[in-house]
């Protein structure tokens, strides 16, 4: 499951962008900005985007049941997903369609030092949530670059919220750029312009989040670093001759779904067998709780291998 410092980023975010949008429409009311309409529409999106991230956190905690044998913990993959495409849908799209308007029917902007005064503060608030998600974030990264920790990562909600602060500041920075050039280049259509700038940020935004996301809601394997722990546990147990075969399969942040494929020894007994297999899943469990689920199956390894290849030669006529 999503830890606690993945609330405290989505709290912090959803404080903050609440609090923007309200001031961003009511700079947008009096000033008649398409720039600051279209920014408080981005930031009344993130609201609804952080809220829904808080219940696909909720309900991913479920317990498994019968129509859910394996738990509720793609709940958070799922919403993560929505979250994407509210961005692209909702926030881009109304953000290019404002911005075109203004651009074909330009309009003066009255009184921009107000804008100027909402946008100082957005970026004040923008800034003090970015930086608590940024925080998170590089403490989950470790020593990886930025697009690696995000492509490795298996929690979306952390990098989601920080691509939204970071697709924000940018538009903030936009909006300001298009406001400043109406005021002192008097070109009227740069308002629109920045809206449509805004739009195409908040695309490629959730464009990036869209293909994270569906990754794992596809499923995505555990790190090489758990799979090299557990067959380490797996080649230090005498009782087992080969590994045949090991699967995985993330459910969550920390919700994993392990399948193993041993062959033992032929001269361990039955009863061996089950205490060996006993002895693994709580040393695994142990030395990895993220493990929640774990399969071992008994084979041999000559029958694993006849079995993969008639998997193969199943498959193999429908991909062509």
């Amino acid at each position: 499951m999503a830890g606690h410092g993945s609330k405290k980023v989505i709290y912090a975010a959803l404080a903050g962008n609440a609090l923007i949008a309200v001031t961003k429409f009511a700079a947008a009311a009096y000033t008649g900005s398409s720039a600051m309409l279209s920014e408080g529409i981005h930031s009344l999106v993130d609201t609804g985007n952080q809220g829904l991230l808080l219940h696909g956190l909720k309900k991913s905690k479920q317990v498994a049941d019968e129509r859910h044998p394996f738990g509720y913990g793609a709940e958070l993959y799922f919403w993560s997903f929505v979250v994407a495409i509210l961005i692209f849908a909702v926030g881009a799209g109304v953000s290019i369609y404002e911005g075109i308007q203004k651009i074909l029917h330009p309009h003066p902007v009255s009184d921009p030092y107000i804008a100027y005064i909402v946008l100082g503060l957005a970026m004040i608030f923008e800034a003090v949530a970015w930086w608590i998600a940024y925080k998170e974030f590089a403490r989950v990264r470790g020593t990886r670059s930025t697009f690696a920790a995000v492509r490795d990562s298996k929690d979306p909600t952390v990098f989601t919220v920080l691509f939204e602060d970071s697709a924000a500041m940018l538009g903030l920075i936009v909006a300001l750029a298009g406001l400043l050039g109406v005021q002192y280049l008097g070109l009227e259509w740069l308002d629109g312009a920045a809206s449509v700038a805004i739009g195409v940020i908040l695309a490629l935004t959730a464009t990036l989040l869209a293909y994270e996301t569906k990754g794992l809601l596809i499923g995505e394997g555990a790190s090489p670093e758990l799979l090299s722990k557990i067959t380490a546990i797996i080649n230090a147990t005498p009782a087992i001759s080969h590994l045949n075969e090991i699967r995985t399969l993330h459910r969550g942040p920390r919700d994993i779904l392990l399948a193993l494929s041993v062959d033992f020894v032929d001269q361990v007994k039955a009863g061996s067998v089950e205490e060996t297999i006993y002895s693994l899943e709580r040393t695994i469990k142990m030395e990895m709780p993220q493990v929640t689920r774990l399969f071992i199956e008994v084979q041999a390894r000559k029958h694993h291998e006849e079995m993969l290849e008639e998997e193969k030669e199943a498959i193999a006529p429908d991909s062509k």
